[in-house]
Order: C-alpha cells, then structure tokens, then sequence
C-alpha cells in the first residue's frame, strides 16, 4: 500500500500540550520517509501497552498490536521471532516499562532483540491521574505522595547499558529535528534499540522549565566509547544541578537475538512448518 494516510480519523484525546503529539508526528514522519524510500509500511508493526502513550496505535494508521500492562516488549519479542523481515517498534511509558514491564526491557536489552523501544517518559501516571512513576524526581508530589515521594528516580540509561542494549539514545519532545534522527537511527540499527523520550505532560508534570535549564545535546561524542556513554549516563536528575545529555549516547554491533535463534538459518518458505512443528512438540 502507497500513498495512505498516516494519521487516522479516530478522535485524538490527549491533553493539549502533550508531548505524545510530537512522538507521534515525528513518527509519522518517519514512517512517510521510509515509504518514500520503497519500504512497504505493511511490514511495520506498532507494539503499545497501556497508559496515554497506547493510544499512540490508535492514531497512526500502521500495522499495531495492543498489549497488556508491562507487556509490550515480550510481544514484540515474540513478533520479530516469528517474522524477522518485520520492522518491530515499540511504544510503551515510563510506568508501563520502568514499573510492570521492567523484567521484560533488561532481557530483551540482554538478549539483543532486534525491536526498537521508544519510552514515552512523562514521569508520571497521567492517564490514571498522577501517581508517582519509578522515573519521578525525588520530592515529586501526586496523587499517591501528596508529601513528595521519599525515593530517586531510576536511571532508565545506566541500566540499559548494563543490561547489554547496542543502541542507547535520549531524546526530548521540544527537539523534533533531534527526536527524529535518534528514532530513525534506532529502527535502521540491527539489534535492541532503546530510545528514552523526555515528554512532557501538560496536566500532572508540565516540566518544560525544569527541562530548559538542565537539557543538552550532546557533540564531539563516539558513540562506541562504552566508559563515556557510562559517564554520561550518570549525570541524571539526582540533585538540581544535573545537566542531563541528549543524543545517541551508545552504540555497539552484536548478534541479535533472532540471529543465535534456531529458525535463523530456516528459509522463508519452511518457517511457518517449523515454528508450528515445534509448538506441537511443547503441547
């Protein structure tokens, strides 16, 4: 299919200011220029959990799979496996990847699965109403902490580099040009890409100001230097004065996932015979 509307009718029900428009039009952009360039957008599938993000498959007119809390990855994981030819994305929040799904993102990054993760980081549970997410700063005041949380916020980076994903990037929903140079870099790299958005949200953390004074992009930086990317990393919202790096932080090749898999080396015209040969063989 050529030429489609990439943006559906369906009616759009985020809040205005949402940083989960710009996620979806750099997407849009994105998937327009790779249809541009001969890819056929039948084979892109679009993973989303649940949360405000999700509704993310509602409004771009691609292939997509609605998922269960948390379960994003693992059914991605399962979509690659199934159809290696598939371009996977997945779209999942902070509380949806950070919290439930947690388990998931750290073997899929150890396993070098060849998805692209896109976090849309709000650092809040916005669709239930402002409850505290593993990734809000210290003090963060909502719903269930209404003294302020009592904790740090995970650092979403350093554990993806010590989880083993080969390609690390963070962008920022006020830097469109950026956002969609680090997203297109994720879904062309061979193995587990890993985006980490700082979005806004409007209506229960609208930190466009914390983010203007601490935000950076990152220059003059080799993406291959393990050691500097884990330095760069560490420097997150741990204090107020935390400069926080923006960019492709890390990249690495290794073999993915579907790779070391068995079905690797099964032509096309055999997999489904020996995928449903070897469910058989599990009842």
């Amino acid at each position: 299919m050529t030429g489609r509307s990439l943006i559906t009718d369906v009616q759009n029900t985020w809040c205005p200011g949402c940083g989960n428009f710009t996620i979806q039009h750099t997407l849009k952009t994105i998937l327009a220029e790779m249809e541009q360039e001969g890819k056929s957008l039948d084979n892109v599938v679009l993973v989303s959990g649940i949360g405000c993000h999700a509704k993310i498959a509602d409004y771009l007119n691609i292939n997509s799979f609605y998922t269960l809390h948390g379960r994003t990855i693992p059914v991605a994981t399962g979509i690659k496996l199934a159809n290696p030819n598939l371009t996977v994305i997945c779209c999942c929040g902070d509380g949806d990847c950070y919290a439930e799904g947690l388990d998931h993102l750290i073997f899929a990054a150890k396993r070098n699965v060849d998805i692209t993760v896109i976090v849309h980081n709000n650092r809040v549970y916005g669709l239930t109403t402002g409850q505290y997410t593993p990734t809000s700063p210290l003090g963060y005041k909502g719903k269930s902490t209404p003294g302020g949380t009592a904790e740090y916020p995970l650092n979403p980076l350093e554990l993806m580099l010590a989880s083993g994903a080969t390609y690390i990037a963070r962008g920022y929903t006020r830097k469109m040009d950026q956002l969609n140079t680090l997203i297109r870099g994720g879904i062309a790299h061979r193995g587990f890409s890993f985006i980490d958005v700082l979005q806004i949200c409007a209506t229960f953390f609208p930190a466009a100001d914390y983010y203007s004074s601490r935000v950076y992009e990152l220059t003059d930086h080799d993406p291959a230097n393990f050691d500097r990317a884990c330095s760069i990393a560490r420097a997150w919202d741990y204090n107020s004065d935390a400069q926080i790096a923006l960019g492709e932080v890390y990249r690495a090749n290794f073999p993915t996932y579907n790779e070391r898999m068995v079905l690797s080396g099964v032509p096309k015209t055999n997999r489904d015979e020996v995928i449903r040969a070897f469910l058989a063989s599990r009842v």
